[in-house]
This record gives C-alpha cells, sequence and structure tokens, in this order.
C-alpha cells in the first residue's frame, strides 16, 4: 500500500472510489484492470494485498497465498502454514483483508481485482465492474497463456468460479455472478481488452471530471 500511503496527504485531487474489478476466470479481467490503474495513474491491487495482509499480521506471505488458492473452502478450519509452527484463522484473514481494503476506500483512486471488494466497501468508495465471457472464449483465453488442452483449460475455470462462487457466498451471502451487484458489466467475448478498458476509464473521466 506504498502508493496509497504516499499519496494520501495529497488534497489537490479530487476523491474518486476505488473500482473493484470481479472476474470470471479467464476472461481477461485482471488485464483489463491492471490497463485501467495504468491509464487513470491509479495505485493497482490485485496479488499484492497478500503482501499488506502479511505485513498487517506479520506472517509469510505464502500463507495468505494459500489461503486464498482454497478460497476459504474450510472456512471453519484453522489454516496452517508449516512454517514456524505459524497459524492464521481465516477469519482473521478476512479482518486483515477490510483493514487494507477500508484504508484503500479512504485513499480512492485505486484498483482492486477480486476478494470480493464489492461486498465489502461501503457504495460511496467503490465503482464495481465485473469482466465476463462466454465459456468457449475463456477455455480458448486459458489453454493459450498455459499451454494446455481445452479439457484442462475448462476444468481449471471451473475449479476456480466453484471456490470463488462459494467464498462469496458463504462470506457475504451473494452470488457473484448477479449483475444487479455491480455498476458495470462487460463482456470480452464481444468486446476486446482494450474496448474494455475504455468503457471503464471513458465513464470514470466523465464522471469524476479526470480529463
Amino acid at each position: 500500500m506504498k502508493a496509497a500511503r504516499k499519496n494520501a496527504g495529497i488534497g489537490a485531487k479530487p476523491y474518486v472510489p476505488v473500482v473493484t474489478v470481479s472476474i470470471d476466470p479467464g476472461s481477461g479481467g485482471s488485464l483489463v484492470a491492471k490497463q485501467v490503474a495504468e491509464r487513470l495513474e491509479f495505485d493497482f491491487f490485485n496479488r499484492e494485498i497478500i503482501k499488506e495482509i502479511a505485513e498487517s499480521v506479520h506472517i509469510n506471505p505464502d500463507v495468505i497465498e494459500n489461503i486464498e488458492k482454497e478460497r476459504l473452502s474450510g472456512v471453519e478450519d484453522l489454516i496452517a502454514s508449516c512454517l514456524r509452527d505459524t497459524y492464521l484463522w481465516p477469519g482473521m484473514y478476512l479482518e486483515h483483508l477490510e483493514k487494507v481494503l477500508y484504508a484503500l476506500g479512504e485513499h480512492g483512486r485505486t484498483v482492486v481485482v477480486g476478494r470480493g471488494a464489492n461486498f465489502i466497501l461501503s457504495p460511496e468508495k467503490r465503482f464495481s465492474v465485473r469482466v465476463t465471457a462466454p465459456m468457449e472464449t475463456r477455455v480458448e483465453n486459458i489453454a493459450n497463456a498455459f499451454g494446455v488442452t481445452a479439457a484442462k483449460a475448462k476444468n481449471r475455470i471451473k475449479s476456480r468460479e466453484e471456490r470463488r462462487t462459494a467464498f462469496i457466498k458463504k462470506t457475504f451471502h451473494r452470488d457473484v455472478r448477479n449483475p444487479l451487484h455491480y455498476h458495470m458489466v462487460l463482456n470480452t467475448g464481444f468486446m476486446s481488452i482494450d474496448d474494455s478498458t475504455d468503457m471503464i476509464c471513458h465513464y470514470l473521466e466523465h464522471k469524476y471530471n479526470l480529463i
């Protein structure tokens, strides 16, 4: 959160809420989010949040990464790092995730990928985007990106979808796929990554007078 801390005292710039980007695996949503941050010169948080939470609880980042990979599938179970006998309850993970996101919400001008950020931040602190695509498009993207067969790509997508959906359902009692939870839903099966980036940036630039 170093960039956020660095800019937190700047009063001249108008407040712009956090852009939360929820993605379907293989849709290219992470790339869209990254391009939006670069174009608008916002801070960008994806895997960087792992480091922030790890610093907050003084624990090895590998522990946080393992928890995220499992998407808190066993939220009642104790998560062990096996490193120096250090433990972290999933509830502690959520507590510190919220702490990081609330700080980003106060700062604004940040793009955050996933992690249920749109269900944590209050409406005035976020602009929520969902990036999706048809299964065939996502399968092709994953197969090309990782050099695997279409069957393996589809299994990978389904596995991630199930974990993410279960995480949001159990933690926030919401359906991550419901379009009513988002201000904007983009389908990269029908528009390019660049066009999707343009859609988000165009709205924010005009809404908050960034141009």
